[in-house]
């Protein structure tokens, strides 16, 4: 066992550090969201084991995740809400800007809704088991036929079990704030099951966070909810046009959204 005065010696080092380095503060902040993270899924996984594996349980994981943005002094101002109030499944696509996206998931989720997930997240120790029992879906990227099946299943499962969807249509994290070109599964998903879309737009988080300059304090951010797309009556045939149709829409929202906490940031 390490001597005491070695423990208390320890922080007062790092306090210099911490004070004078905006890299070393990013890169604490990061590593405390991720291992924080982690760590409250380890009272979640008992909780949702009495259910098993149901979507059900993502209301247990909402509840733990929603006081993080607190930790870090981010206010998040939701516009919108009132277009998640339809009854039946449904598809959400948003963009996809960093890990950060969690907080304003959380802030949002609404019942019976998770989301579709990169196959590699479900081995990440206990967050993983955590995802798994609140019913994400996990899909195989690098497999297009894997990831076309798993849609598939998806959309019976949604019609069959009331689950609504969430989506990145981007399909990866983009931190500069421009969209990637957006792939089209989400858009298959739900012209296949005949169920609305609902685009859902954070806000850059310039305002508090940028990775490329590491800099990760408290700020503000949106998060804008718009109102449902129809794909009733919609066929195969539709999914680009409706795909490109969707991209422009998050796009332009993002500037509208985002214009203001640039411009207070001094980036616009």
């Amino acid at each position: 066992m390490a001597p005491l005065w070695l423990l208390l010696a320890v922080p007062l080092l790092l306090l210099p550090l911490w004070l004078l380095s905006v890299n070393f503060r990013y890169y604490c902040k990061m590593a405390f969201y991720y291992s924080w993270i982690m760590a409250l899924a380890v009272p979640v996984i008992p909780l949702c084991l009495r259910r098993g594996r149901d979507v059900d349980n993502m209301r247990i994981v909402r509840s733990a995740l929603q006081h993080v943005k607190n930790l870090y002094g981010i206010k998040i101002e939701v516009k919108g809400l009132e277009n998640l109030n339809i009854k039946g499944p449904y598809v959400i696509i948003s963009n996809h800007q960093s890990s950060l996206d969690l907080m304003g998931m959380m802030e949002i989720l609404p019942d019976r809704c998770v989301a579709i997930a990169k196959k590699e997240l479900m081995y990440t120790g206990t967050v993983g088991l955590a995802c798994w029992l609140a019913g994400i879906v996990f899909i195989n990227r690098q497999k297009k036929s894997d990831a076309k099946s798993v849609m598939a299943e998806a959309a019976q499962t949604m019609l069959k079990e009331n689950i609504r969807l969430w989506v990145f249509p981007e399909g990866t994290r983009n931190h500069d704030g421009n969209m990637l070109p957006f792939k089209r599964g989400a858009f298959h998903l739900a012209v296949q099951a005949q169920v609305p879309i609902i685009p859902v737009v954070f806000s850059s988080y310039n305002d508090f966070y940028n990775r490329a300059e590491k800099r990760f304090t408290s700020g503000k951010c949106t998060v804008q909810i718009l109102p449902s797309m129809e794909t009733r009556g919609l066929t195969t045939d539709d999914v680009p046009d409706l795909t490109e149709r969707s991209r422009d829409l998050l796009i332009s929202t993002w500037d509208e959204i985002s214009a203001p906490l640039l411009k207070a940031s001094g980036k616009h």
